[in-house]
């Protein structure tokens, strides 16, 4: 199978080596490379890797830009500086919500403002904005994001994504991530497939081409992922519905090998997703109406949802997580507007994306310049 990582019985997730790089019995205890990063600008001259990922960059780059012209969507500027956030529990000191599946954001201070502003985690609520627009239908852009998270083998403290949002179902929505990740894929093995080539064998170059066709996914609720895993492992921790200790890294990639290939999983717990989710009608427990896209053998590499709706049904989600009236009024004001309606969106991690494309062992190594935790070199 496709991708980086195999999660074995042990709890272990083994990296199983592509062209450049060794096999890594376990990648979580792979530790930030400080001393490499501080000699990035010589690896940059010398490691043809880095020239390779550059070429693959440009390509995904244009072809993201090509995709989206393609529907009319309309490229945005955003800020990076907001204090309007995905997961406002934690840094406002509100304690009711606080173990959503976004973390803090990054605090600074903004000249002599009393209240600190936040890097942008996530470009979402801006997107959702800009549909205000007469006549502005779709959306999207590509920008850097930031988490107050320590880095590890698939996390980086700032990272890059690419956004979407739309005046459409959350299932049209989830066709559009798709086939942007298909796009993606099959452009870059009609005109990249040299760079490709120096980190993946023929066989995976050959595998790669299925991922271009929406039959090659898995859909699953999160309760049928939970399931799965549950009968292949007979761990009883599977039982409860909840994200907490049931599905975190070594749970996706091994699903992934369950079902053989990609997977995507939907209607996770409510209050376990970032507030601007909608709820499934009807649903007991209550579940967001939001689609993760799994790539084979690693990790989400895409997540997606419908938005909240009307303004009485955000009103009472701002009241369950304790969004600042003051800071969320703008979001707060969109469902009051003449000709609002819902939308749905997405968001595809770049660095991540191309970790799981050339099936590298930490996240770090498709990084021209990673930002970690533990340092800002280059």
């Amino acid at each position: 199978m496709l991708g980086p990582y195999e999660a074995l019985d042990d709890g272990r997730i083994r990296f199983r080596g592509n062209r450049v790089c060794e096999p890594v019995e376990d990648v979580r205890k792979l530790e930030v490379p400080v001393a490499k990063f501080e000699r990035r600008v010589q690896d940059l001259a010398t490691d043809k890797s880095f020239a390779s990922i550059a070429r693959i960059n440009h390509r995904i780059f244009s072809t993201v830009h090509s995709y989206f012209s393609g529907r009319g969507a309309l490229f945005t500027l955003l800020p990076l500086v907001t204090r309007m956030i995905s997961s406002p529990g934690a840094v406002h000191g509100k304690e009711a919500i606080s173990y959503t599946t976004d973390t803090c954001p990054v605090t600074l201070s903004w000249f002599d403002l009393s209240n600190p502003a936040f890097l942008s985690e996530s470009s979402q609520i801006y997107l959702e904005l800009a549909l205000a627009q007469p006549g502005v239908d779709e959306v999207y852009s590509v920008y850097n994001s930031f988490r107050l998270e320590d880095s590890d083998f698939s996390h980086l403290s700032e990272f890059h994504h690419v956004e979407f949002e739309g005046r459409i179902s959350q299932q049209d929505n989830l066709d559009c991530a798709i086939g942007l990740v298909a796009r993606i894929v099959g452009d870059l093995l009609e005109h990249e497939e040299e760079s490709l080539a120096h980190f993946l064998p023929a066989d995976r170059l050959a595998g790669l081409a299925a991922l271009t066709s929406p039959s090659a996914y898995t859909h699953l609720t999160f309760r049928e992922a939970l399931d799965l895993l549950r009968e292949d492992t007979g761990e009883d921790r599977f039982r409860r519905f909840t994200m907490e200790g049931t599905f975190g890294s070594w749970e996706e990639i091994r699903l992934t090998w369950i079902c053989g290939g990609p997977v995507t999983v939907s209607q996770f717990p409510l209050l376990e997703v970032p507030f601007y989710h909608a709820e499934v009608p009807g649903s007991d427990p209550k579940v967001a109406h939001n689609t993760d896209l799994i790539w084979p053998g690693y990790r989400e590499v895409v997540g997606s949802g419908e938005r909240i709706g009307g303004p009485d049904e955000l009103a009472a989600k701002a009241e369950t997580f304790q969004l600042p009236p003051d800071d969320y009024a703008p979001y707060l004001q969109t469902r009051d507007l003449d000709g609002w309606r819902r939308s749905s969106g997405f968001g595809l991690g770049w660095e991540r994306l191309l970790q799981g494309l050339l099936e590298m062992p930490a996240i770090w190594d498709v990084c021209h310049f990673p930002r970690t935790h533990l340092t800002l070199k280059p």
